[in-house]
């Protein structure tokens, strides 16, 4: 194992060094970096899809293009930045939240990253060869199966290979979190953001296999023929809605779960009060996570699955409604009577409330059958989700940014920058996506590429477009903001905001080893206890700490999985060479020694 005693090395090293770590700052820091570049690519596709439909009968994008555009801008901000970004501060923040020096399988989770790496760029490589998928992100069949051209191998061995990383990842965290928490931390003591964690990742484990049967019955009827999703042939397009559903649900709070943890961490800290009903919380997400696998056929009331199926589900829909309302109030009753500092991290925090409780309300109404068979495929859907994925997931994602910014940099972001950044997303979010709610009551359908003129559909449309590109201009402020604060930001200090949890009781950034002792836990918000219990908090003793050395196997094995899902999108041959590799590296992870 390498011997570290020093912290100021964490970021030193040209590429090669990151290349092989095994450090899971690194890593964290690599999940995050490339989310946000997915994040501009999926972003500018949303812009195009909005520019096609400012006017009516507009030229700007021809059909096929258009939904091309529909596909990648779904299928990238869900699966390429949502839940790596996530995926980011798992990684850099969880180890330290709970004490613990490194993650339970350091390579595994390298491993993790080249996966995901190799699987965003095997989805894009359509984008070389002019094939793009057309599928939209759900890929229903028989569009993904029989009525689609080779953009659509793109989309189904991208997806299995982005699943096989989150699959990794998640058997990591799961481990991770119950085996590594520092001595004291009982799981009733650990934070909402820790829990949230482990929730979303047993979610990953049970949800993901599913989607990855479904996908590999596609792919044996596009190469093989098999016919599994084709009426003609015995087969049923229904199966595919029922597998993929049962995934997506789960998804759903697979993406909106980690954020909730971070609002949960934010709103304490900024308030000046521990978290209102920690108990509640945890089982609230608990539940959740259960109830999330029991409704995922409210997507499919208007199938004709009779009055019983749609009866059962639409009561499972209503209850998850009491969960997450649990959550709601329980925020509010930390802020409420607090001293409250309207950081930038705190304002996304208020705003991730607010928008997520509009997405649930429109939410509940499609627990209805009969008011989701008006709704259903219409724009007030699309309203629905981008309330819960962007005014839900995205704002709380935006404020962990700026709250956990200076423990990963060393720096503050610039709040003036931060706070205009807030204002332009909060104005522009919901410009774009709140008229929508009125297109979809209009009549406007999802998917189409344009619409016609007398309509009554003009104004709203407009309207939606320009709030898109308000809130492309929010985007580029927050991307400046990273920059300039990268570059000469206020150097933040070990706790700048006074926090709560084990993160901030380390320098920033943090040092290889994380600590150098383990710490021991004796309360919930340990961290504010020892500050001001006068518990007689020791600094940590200087020493040698052992750590995993650093491995290029991770990648070389990452290299081969590419390898074999592009035998599927390019040539045959690439599929055994691509074994051949996944068995040479892995062998040589085998027998290479994990110490110095």
């Amino acid at each position: 194992m390498t011997e570290v005693a020093q912290s100021g090395s964490l970021y030193r090293g040209g590429i090669a060094s990151w290349l092989t770590t095994v450090d899971h700052k690194r890593i964290g820091i690599l999940y995050g970096v490339t989310a946000l570049l997915l994040a501009i690519v999926g972003g500018t596709e949303a812009i195009l899809i909005r520019t096609q439909l400012i006017v009516p009968n507009n030229s700007f994008l021809h059909a096929d293009t258009f939904n091309a555009m529909f596909t990648m801008h779904g299928v990238t901000m869900i699966f390429m930045f949502v839940m790596p970004v996530n995926a980011a501060f798992f990684n850099y923040i969880v180890p330290l939240q709970i004490g613990a020096r490194d993650v339970a399988f350091p390579r595994l989770n390298a491993l993790s990253y080249w996966v995901f790496l190799f699987g965003a760029l095997l989805f894009h490589a359509g984008f070389l060869t002019g094939e793009l998928p057309k599928v939209g992100w759900f890929g229903y069949a028989n569009l993904s199966t029989m009525y689609s051209d080779h953009g659509a191998d793109f989309w189904m061995v991208g997806l299995q290979v982005l699943g096989l990383s989150s699959l990794i990842a998640s058997i990591n965290f799961i481990a991770t979190i119950v085996n590594l928490r520092a001595p004291g931390m009982s799981m009733l003591r650990m934070p909402l953001f820790t829990w949230t964690t482990l929730i979303t990742n047993i979610l990953l484990l049970l949800a993901l296999p599913v989607i990855t049967i479904a996908l590999v019955q596609v792919l044996f009827d596009r190469f093989f023929h098999t016919g599994i999703y084709d009426p003609a042939s015995g087969g049923s397009v229904i199966l595919w809605q029922h597998l993929f559903w049962i995934f997506g649900h789960p998804e759903v709070y697979i993406l909106i779960l980690p954020p909730m943890g971070m609002v949960s961490e934010i709103l304490p800290t900024f308030s000046r009060k521990p978290l209102f009903g920690y108990a509640a919380m945890v089982y609230a997400s608990a539940a959740i996570a259960f109830l999330g696998f029991t409704v995922w056929a409210h997507h499919m009331f208007t199938v004709g699955m009779g009055p019983m199926a749609n009866a059962v589900f639409s009561a499972a829909t209503m209850l998850i409604a009491i969960p997450t309302g649990v959550k709601i109030f329980n925020w509010i009753s930390t802020v409420w009577g607090g001293r409250l500092r309207m950081t930038t991290a705190m304002w996304f925090a208020a705003g991730f409330v607010a928008m997520f409780t509009i997405g649930g309300l429109s939410g509940i109404m499609h627990a209805s059958p009969p008011i989701d068979a008006q709704q259903q495929d219409s724009y007030f859907v699309v309203a629905h989700f981008h309330y819960v994925l962007i005014g839900g997931s995205v704002f709380g994602i935006l404020g962990g940014i700026y709250y956990w910014f200076p423990k990963i940099t060393g720096r503050l972001l610039n709040e003036t920058l931060g706070k205009l950044q807030f204002w332009l997303v909060l104005i522009g979010f919901n410009l774009t996506f709140f008229p929508q709610h009125f297109l979809g009551v209009d009549g406007m359908p999802r998917r189409i590429y344009t619409y016609a003129e007398g309509g009554g559909l003009e104004l709203w449309n407009f309207w939606s477009t320009i709030g898109a590109y308000i809130t492309a201009v929010s985007a580029v402020v927050f991307f400046f903001n990273l920059i300039v604060s990268l570059r000469s930001g206020k150097v933040a200090g070990a706790d700048p905001w006074d926090a709560r949890t084990l993160e901030w009781a380390i320098t920033s950034p943090p040092p290889e080893y994380n600590f150098a002792k383990l710490p021991q836990v004796e309360a919930r918000d340990e961290f504010w206890h020892r500050k001001y219990d006068l518990k007689n908090f020791q600094p940590e003793p200087r020493g040698h700490v052992l750590l995993p050395n650093p491995t290029k196997w991770p990648l070389v094995v990452g290299v081969g999985i590419a390898l074999m899902g592009s035998g599927f999108l390019f040539t045959p041959y690439l599929t055994p060479l691509g074994v051949i590799v996944v068995l040479i590296g892995t062998y040589a992870w085998s027998f290479s020694k994990f110490e110095g």
